[in-house]
């Protein structure tokens, strides 16, 4: 009987073999990086109700976040911290987009449940697609269902009677469109980047952004106490350093639109955290809100992993 041999790859032995495939790395990063969001709407809620100003919170959080990553840097690698003036200016840009996201989300926690807040973020996906139709991605009739998916389970957690405060919602509603030009700035430009460059200077322009104003308002400020400052450094380490170093890093191996695939995840997160930790609860209608967003996410994403994420217009990169 004749025996066929399989031609053998050769293994180049100076290239080390990685412990872990590259894109299994990128998808245990992007499920901490998710895990990790989703527990910062209900820190932040427990910390707003505990007295906290919501504005001081942003800026004690961004603030030490930066100089976390700054460290890190500094220890590790100096010249990291170099970077050209497009990436500089796009880093800046996504950072100053994100931190006035951050903004918003955080005041509208002052008025708004962290489960409630969480089910609105998720229709982000439905924004990034209504993003790439403006730059050039077909619109289809699919994607008016999803929208219309979307905003009927939004109308149904506010609530039909209009029961949940109006300004929290357009607070939150601002932030989606924020979190999802943040996310595209991201796919579209900063890839080629290491991450924790990115990370630096994103972090850094927030910190600046958040400041700034909070510097304008007069600077309010209160003692945190102990509760406040551990509430406040779960927000800086875990839910900001950490998890924006294995967002960018999870973006740049497996790409936004796989990362967005997430999004329903952390939504269902960081519910359970706010129903165990923080004894909410949402009604019948709020639930059946909460999935119809969370069905109109995930047929959104099923469409991002197709959608042509290059940008047409070259001129935006030469900033």
């Amino acid at each position: 009987m004749a025996v066929t041999s399989t031609p053998v790859t050769e293994i180049d032995p100076a290239r080390p073999t990685p412990l872990i495939p590259q894109r299994w790395r990128g998808w245990l990063l992007a499920f901490g990086a998710t895990l990790a969001f989703s527990m910062a709407p209900p820190i932040a809620r427990h910390a707003i109700q505990a007295g906290l100003d919501p504005t001081g919170l942003v800026v004690a959080r961004l603030t030490l976040a930066a100089l976390l990553v700054g460290i890190t840097i500094v220890a590790t690698d100096r010249s990291l911290l170099k970077i050209d003036r497009r990436g500089l200016a796009i880093s800046c840009f996504a950072g100053c987009v994100n931190g006035i996201g951050m903004l918003l989300f955080f005041w509208a926690l002052t008025n708004i449940d962290a489960s409630m807040a969480s089910m609105i973020i998720s229709i982000s996906p439905l924004v990034v697609l209504s993003l790439l139709a403006l730059r050039g991605e077909k619109f289809t009739y699919r994607h008016a269902v999803r929208l219309a998916l979307g905003i009927g389970g939004v109308y149904l957690v506010i609530g039909p009677g209009g029961h949940v405060n109006s300004t929290g919602v357009l607070l939150l509603l601002l932030a989606v469109l924020c979190f999802a030009t943040h996310m595209v700035l991201l796919q579209w430009y900063l890839r080629g980047y290491d991450a924790r460059t990115a990370t630096f200077y994103i972090s850094t322009s927030m910190a600046i952004l958040v400041s700034g104003y909070w510097l304008a308002q007069g600077a309010p400020w209160q003692a945190p106490g102990l509760q406040g400052w551990l509430a406040i450094g779960a927000l800086a380490l875990l839910c900001t350093y950490l998890a924006r170093l294995a967002l960018v890093t999870a973006v740049g191996l497996i790409g936004g639109g796989q990362m967005a695939m997430l999004a329903p995840v952390e939504t269902l997160c960081t519910v359970t955290w706010s129903i165990l930790f923080l004894d909410e609860r949402l009604t019948s209608l709020q639930w059946l809100g909460g999935a119809l967003i969370l069905t109109s996410a995930l047929f959104a994403i099923q469409r991002l992993g197709r959608a042509r994420w290059r940008p047409r217009w070259r001129m935006w990169t030469r900033a």
